[in-house]
């Protein structure tokens, strides 16, 4: 079992996320990911969707996915060169001074946006990976006592260079 990853190129028209979505949820596939937008044909929507499961699993999604009448194109991104980012807010809350400077010299290191401070708190906006955002989250909780977390999903394109490996 590991994570896989597949972008979608469906139709953009009402119900074709719950469609591909209903499609894993009928057949009990947890999505860890799933992320979606229009692409520079505004008839065509990209999915970027990860899913933990084994080899045999992974194929018969993607066969069932390219059954599907909406969806146009399906991509294997498991083993190809890709670049990923995640988007994440993290809010630290009732922080003093001294804390709102940890704060910021750690947005430094992991190279993030402070997009608002408050008196006593710190909106940090983060385009890391998701493994990178997981150790900015975790240290973020072991410094300080109150923070929100909120997550999108994970974007992906194909690398254009072979030296991105």
């Amino acid at each position: 079992m590991k994570n896989r990853w597949i972008a979608l190129y469906v139709e953009n028209e009402v119900g074709v996320l719950a469609k591909v979505s209903g499609l894993f949820s009928g057949k009990s596939y947890n999505l860890q990911s799933l992320t979606v937008g229009t692409t520079e044909d505004e008839t065509v929507s990209r999915m970027t969707i990860c899913v933990m499961s084994d080899d045999v699993t992974f194929e018969q999604i993607k066969k069932q996915l390219n059954r599907m009448v909406e969806v146009i194109k399906v991509i294997d991104l498991t083993d190809v060169p890709i670049h990923m980012k995640e988007i994440l807010f993290a809010k630290v809350l009732g922080i003093s001074a001294a804390e709102k400077q940890e704060v910021f010299q750690i947005a430094q290191v992991f190279a993030v946006e402070v997009s608002d401070v408050g008196n006593d708190s710190v909106l940090l906006e983060c385009k890391l990976t998701a493994r990178k955002n997981n150790e900015l989250v975790a240290l973020l909780k072991s410094r300080f006592r109150k923070i929100e977390v909120v997550r999108g999903g994970a974007v992906a394109i194909e690398s254009v260079s072979i030296s991105d490996r």
